[in-house]
């Protein structure tokens, strides 16, 4: 059975085109990709992401427990700040990627992938040695704010102080009456906050920062440009460009891998890779030639098959200029290498450029 977010009714209302993502009725759109993908690049745009699960761990030992779990390290952050990291599997790939909260030692909150939920609910309850998980998804919607004009906008509803909320930190507070967490992070490249609040309150939440937000041009967005916006920015999608089958070294994320930690699943396997040489490589390219890259086209060198496209779009904020993400073998990594994307049987060449493509005018 499909399930629906808090705000599902008000999706309808604003005449979303609702399409199934991982077992969610979500919005992928509501009047273009473009002019949504636009409005977060230059002004304010708000997404639904209360699809995404969360995972406490709380008590005494709560910073121990979830720091085996993850590849980054939590002891190197305070009160707080939140990171970015990997669940990883012993061969080093990703079970998921995940934000983690601390809130104090004895107390992290995970946000973890809405396809991956379950899964990593299960898998923490397998390997946590300590604090025991709690799944607490159900408490929480979340909306995420972002764009050049989103703090301003959250300013205005809200009495907490957002110039002291640096980067990757959050506090607790309330937005229009709303009591929430307040989390500088995002997905988009764009300054912004995710609003994290319980599920009774999303409306409420929602309606809002639409109201208050029409002055700086705020649009509600969808699914569509979340993705077109982060691949610009070459962020990851699980599913996409990480997997169990990819390590995080692969997939240019070493610096979410503290391998001088004492202990974290799959170290062994990356301490190991690292010292052979990581032998392929994830690289964001330019098309050359006429054609979009989509997620599974063959990436051919010489006429042979040697890897694949794992995301592409014809980017909205670089004129439209056919961009993609894949795995290549290491030789090919480097920037200003060429090879072939497969398109339907066409061989439409490719240069490996520096990422992210979309840099901030």
């Amino acid at each position: 059975m499909t399930r629906r977010t808090p705000l599902n009714e008000a999706h309808r209302a604003l005449g979303a085109r609702m399409v199934d993502f991982a077992g969610w009725d979500m919005p992928v759109q509501y009047t273009s990709l473009i002019a949504e993908h636009e409005a977060v690049r230059t002004a304010v745009g708000l997404f639904d992401v209360s699809h995404m699960g969360e995972i406490e761990f709380s008590g005494p030992g709560a910073l121990e427990t979830v720091n085996a779990l993850i590849s980054n390290d939590l002891t190197r952050i305070t009160d707080g700040q939140a990171v970015y990291a990997g669940l990883l599997n012993e061969q080093g790939g990703f079970v998921d990627d995940v934000v983690a909260y601390r809130f104090s030692p004895e107390r992290i909150l995970i946000c973890v992938n809405a396809s991956n939920r379950e899964k990593d609910f299960a898998w923490m309850k397998a390997h946590a040695r300590g604090v025991t998980p709690v799944d607490r998804s159900e408490d929480f919607a979340q909306i995420a704010v972002q764009g050049p004009k989103a703090a301003g906008l959250v300013q205005r509803l809200t009495k907490t102080d957002l110039s002291k909320i640096g980067t990757y930190r959050f506090a607790e507070g309330e937005v229009a009456g709303v009591r929430a967490i307040l989390s500088r992070t995002g997905y988009t490249g764009e300054d912004g906050f995710e609003l994290y609040c319980a599920p009774g309150d999303a409306v409420a939440l929602w309606n809002a920062l639409l109201a208050e937000g029409q002055a700086d041009g705020v649009k509600p967005c969808g699914l569509g440009a979340r993705d077109s916006l982060r691949t610009e920015m070459k962020y990851a999608l699980y599913g996409n460009d990480i997997d169990d089958a990819h390590t995080a070294l692969e997939a240019g994320l070493g610096w979410i891998v503290k391998l001088d930690k004492p202990a974290f699943i799959g170290k062994e396997a990356l301490v190991a890779q690292k010292a052979a040489g990581v032998k392929r490589k994830l690289v964001g390219f330019e098309l050359t030639g006429p054609g979009i890259p989509r997620h599974g086209y063959a990436i051919h060198k010489d006429g042979r098959p040697v890897g694949e496209v794992t995301s592409g779009t014809a980017a909205p904020s670089l004129a439209k200029k056919a961009i993609g993400i894949g795995y290549v073998p290491a030789e090919l990594a480097a920037e200003g290498s060429t090879f072939d994307v497969d398109i339907r049987g066409r061989a439409v060449p490719a240069v490996v450029v520096k990422t992210p493509f979309y840099k901030k005018p």
